[in-house]
C-alpha cells in the first residue's frame, strides 16, 4: 500500500514538472468532473498536447481510457498501451463502437473516456475540417456528460472549461463551438447538419 502511494506521489510530481518545464499552466475546477464522462479536447497542434493531457490527469489522479487502433496493440507496445488505459479498436470492423463503449460505462463505477475528435486541423495547419461526432454519440448513448478540455498554444494555458449533457446533436455542437470560441478564443469547425 505504501509503495502504491509513493508511486502515485512520484507520478504526480513528474506531471507537475512537465508543466513547469514546458512553460504551460492549467486551470481546473475538480467539481466539474463526475465518476463517468466522455472528455474531449481542442486544440491539437502537436504531440505535446497528448503529453500535457496525460500529465494533467495524473495530477488530478484520474484514470483515463482512450480508443487506439488495434494494430498498435501488437508486440511490446501492448502492455504499455493497456497500462495507459488504451482500448483496442478495429476501425474496419462492423461491430458498433458506441455499443462497446456503453457496455464499458455500464460495467464500471468510474470510467473516463478521452477522445480527441478527428479532423480538427488540416495537416498543413491551415484549413480546418469539421470535427467527427462519435464522442457525442457515445456520451448520449451512455447517458454521461461531455467534459470540454482545452489547450491554447498561444497562451500556453490548458485545462477544463466546462461540461454539457448531450441532448440534441446540432444544438450541442453549436454550444461546444460557442464555448470554445467565447472562453478560449478557439475556432472549431462543426459539421453542417442535414435537415
Amino acid at each position: 500500500m505504501r509503495t502504491d502511494l509513493g508511486v502515485s506521489f512520484m507520478k504526480k510530481q513528474i506531471a507537475k514538472m512537465i508543466f513547469k518545464l514546458s512553460g504551460w499552466s492549467y486551470h481546473i475546477e475538480p467539481e466539474i468532473l463526475e465518476n463517468k464522462q466522455v472528455i474531449i479536447g481542442f486544440e491539437h497542434t502537436s504531440n505535446l498536447d497528448a503529453v500535457l493531457s496525460v500529465a494533467l490527469f495524473e495530477i488530478l489522479e484520474i484514470k483515463i481510457h482512450t480508443l487506439i487502433k488495434k494494430e498498435l496493440f501488437q508486440g511490446p507496445l501492448k502492455p504499455l498501451l493497456e497500462k495507459l488505459g488504451g482500448i483496442a479498436v478495429d476501425r474496419h470492423s462492423k461491430s458498433d463502437i458506441v455499443s462497446q463503449m456503453v457496455k464499458l460505462f455500464e460495467q464500471n463505477d468510474r470510467f473516463n473516456l478521452v477522445i480527441a475528435p478527428q479532423a480538427t486541423r488540416a495537416k498543413d495547419g491551415s484549413t480546418r475540417k469539421p470535427i467527427r461526432t462519435g464522442f457525442w454519440h457515445i456520451a448520449r448513448a451512455a447517458n454521461v456528460p461531455i467534459v470540454l478540455m482545452y489547450a491554447n498554444p498561444v497562451t500556453k494555458e490548458g485545462g477544463i472549461l466546462g461540461k454539457i449533457y448531450p441532448e440534441n446533436l446540432e444544438a450541442d455542437l453549436k454550444l461546444i463551438q460557442a464555448l470554445y470560441k467565447e472562453k478560449v478564443g478557439l475556432d472549431i469547425c462543426i459539421p453542417e447538419q442535414s435537415n
